[in-house]
């Protein structure tokens, strides 16, 4: 391929990744242009696009390619942010980030790069792109393949993650070399494009608090909480004890009753309940303890990158970013469903995003039910 003659859009949020993105892309022969996509902000919360615009031009102008503005407000507000809010409403737990790569970053940013003549779009993701399959990073500290599951063949056909094979290390001293205005700009953190937020600050804008019990595996009253849409399973902040016994062992979310508003806690999550599985007792005292301690999982809305598993293969599972790998297999079914089957119990809410993995290769995944 004659680089000279492609063009790539890249998506230049005014951080580090982006930034050297864009000059990698440059060294490499291509005609880059810079896209700051600019999104939905409540107002409620501080103001910071305007800041990492400006950054982006500098980076932009330092390296003298051009520089564009996708306008994304209204996508990310439907797309991202009321599909977030309606998920917790209805007590799930969605990820906003795997939302925001679909139908931002891999949605209206593609189609306004191909509207404008790009042959290909960028973005500074940590992962990378090898024979039609989604790799991991190297750097398990950033990888970030857990986000992308969504992806299809058409997707990667036209993307380019320029840094993906690269540690944060050596981006950081790419950044110098190329003398960007960014090299020592601190990495953003938060939810997409909205940054560091209170999740349950955040909702309280949208669903009104309402103050339930905290409920002990006896189902006995040891609390109070301000709703419980506000949790998911595994959590273990955001609720008042008032009388735990002489425990001083941290407590798990590890159950919720949106109807009655109450969620129940543990001090033992793996070994007492899980979301959609059965507990101990309920499996009776014939069950070996292989299949005590199994876990079958539903997930909805799959999709499959390229290779779709093999049930009788055993793979890894991720059920949150930077989470366990967990070993499992994974059942194929119809209407774009799928049963994982884990060798242990694991605790997952519904509407995570499990996302399975070969080895280094993702998969894809799906939304649990």
């Amino acid at each position: 391929m004659n680089k000279n003659n492609k063009t790539v859009f890249v998506g230049v949020s005014g951080g580090v990744d982006s930034s050297v993105s864009v000059a990698v892309l440059k060294d490499q022969g291509y005609n880059v242009v810079g896209v700051f996509i600019r999104t939905w902000t409540p107002d409620f919360i501080e103001c910071t696009w305007r800041d990492e615009r400006r950054d982006a031009m500098r980076v932009c102008a330092s390296l003298n390619i051009p520089f564009l503005e996708c306008d994304a407000e209204e996508a990310y507000k439907k797309g991202v942010a009321d599909y977030m809010i309606e998920e917790y409403r209805n007590g799930n737990t969605p990820n906003p980030d795997v939302m925001c790569n679909r139908e931002v970053k891999f949605g209206v940013f593609w189609n306004f790069a191909k509207k404008h003549g790009a042959d290909f779009i960028a973005t500074g993701h940590y992962t990378y792109i090898k024979n039609n399959n989604l790799i991991k990073g190297p750097d398990d500290s950033k990888d970030q393949s857990y986000f992308l599951w969504t992806l299809t063949q058409d997707d990667l056909s036209h993307t380019i993650f320029p840094i993906g094979h690269l540690h944060k290390t050596e981006v950081r001293k790419l950044a110098k070399k190329y003398n960007l205005p960014t090299a020592v700009k601190k990495d953003s953190q938060g939810v997409c494009f909205l940054g560091p937020l209170d999740m349950k600050d955040f909702l309280s804008h949208y669903i009104e608090p309402k103050k339930g019990n905290v409920l002990n595996e006896k189902g006995e009253i040891i609390g109070s909480h301000n709703g419980a849409v506000f949790f998911t399973l595994g959590e273990r902040h955001g609720f008042n004890i008032i009388k735990n016994g002489d425990s001083d062992k941290p407590l798990y979310v590890i159950s919720k009753d949106v109807k009655n508003n109450t969620i129940m806690v543990s001090d033992s999550p793996n070994n007492s309940f899980s979301s959609g599985s059965r507990t101990r007792e309920d499996e009776g005292p014939d069950h070996s303890e292989k299949e005590l301690f199994g876990f079958q999982i539903n997930i909805i809305n799959t999709n499959w990158i390229l290779e779709i598993p093999n049930k009788n293969k055993t793979y890894t599972a991720q059920i949150r970013y930077h989470g366990e790998l967990f070993d499992c297999n994974v059942n194929i079914l119809e209407d774009k469903k799928a049963e994982i089957i884990f060798n242990k119990n694991i605790l997952v809410d519904k509407g995570q995003s499990i996302v399975i993995y070969d080895k280094d290769v993702c998969l894809g995944g799906g939304i649990v039910k």
